[in-house]
């Protein structure tokens, strides 16, 4: 099992990527460890992974909360002794609105939730993972920072800085054998997507016209599905990523290749 045995400490937590990382990760034999703001659908998935065999933590947290933060860590090593990775996917998108309509005031709030809850759950789950001999933490961030999409210019900025804060991370974090590394996704076949997709077609859009609009600009052709994306997260948490550190890598099925 890729991940067996190891503690994986994951941030929200929601109906898109987070649960399906969660639910992988527990099925390649980690100790899952869970938080987001929903405590009821937390103990859905905590539900699930207990039904295929699990060991799983499940958190009510809000990571603009070093205390929240903390105390999610804190149940994790409690229940399993230790941390050796972390999953940084809290989200927060705030408007939809292109660059010249943003409100400024309000991309802080999308900045702490991505940049710095990210900052606080790394800094809580550091000095265990020190303490188990390393780690690795994924941040995942978006196509949208180096490819852009009117209307997520906050999220894009959040994702930006989040970007920016993996190198520091990775540089400063690595004397305590501490990898840090970002995910940068692009369309992911899941919950979230199939509601965009939906939602044109309520609207009267054709569906097939939809989907292809989105999978003629990917190479592989297809909407990357969400458990593939969520397997490159499993990937540089593994010991296969052992040496890997401070990388940008885009899972997107090509839609934007990095010079």
């Amino acid at each position: 099992m890729l991940l067996k045995d190891k503690v994986i400490v994951i941030s929200g937590v929601g109906p898109g990527l987070g649960q399906t990382l969660a639910k992988l990760a527990a099925s390649e034999g980690a100790k899952v460890v869970l938080g987001a703001r929903n405590q009821a659908f937390l103990d859905r998935v905590r539900e699930s992974i207990e039904a295929m065999g699990g060991e799983v933590v499940a958190l009510s947290t809000d990571v603009t909360s070093t205390k929240q933060c903390k105390a999610l860590v804190s149940a994790g090593v409690e229940a399993f002794g230790r941390i050796n990775g972390l999953v940084n996917s809290a989200y927060a998108h705030g408007d939809w609105a292109a660059a010249d309509a943003s409100d400024p005031d309000k991309m802080g709030e999308v900045i702490n939730v991505i940049c710095q809850g990210a900052l606080r759950m790394a800094q809580a789950c550091a000095p265990h993972m020190q303490a188990a001999g390393g780690g690795s933490i994924v941040n995942v961030s978006t196509m949208s920072t180096v490819k852009p999409f009117s209307g997520e210019t906050m999220y894009a900025a959040g994702k930006g800085a989040l970007n920016a804060l993996t190198r520091h991370m990775a540089n400063d974090f690595g004397k305590h054998a501490i990898r840090v590394n970002a995910l940068r996704m692009g369309w992911i076949g899941g919950a979230p997507v199939y509601g965009f997709i939906d939602a044109q077609v309520e609207a009267g859009a054709d569906r097939d016209t939809v989907v292809r609009s989105i999978t003629d600009r990917i190479p592989l052709g297809i909407i990357p599905p969400e458990a593939d994306c969520a397997k490159a997260v499993l990937a540089f948490l593994s010991d296969y990523s052992a040496v890997i550190t401070g990388t940008s890598v885009d899972v997107n099925g090509g839609e934007y290749m990095a010079p």
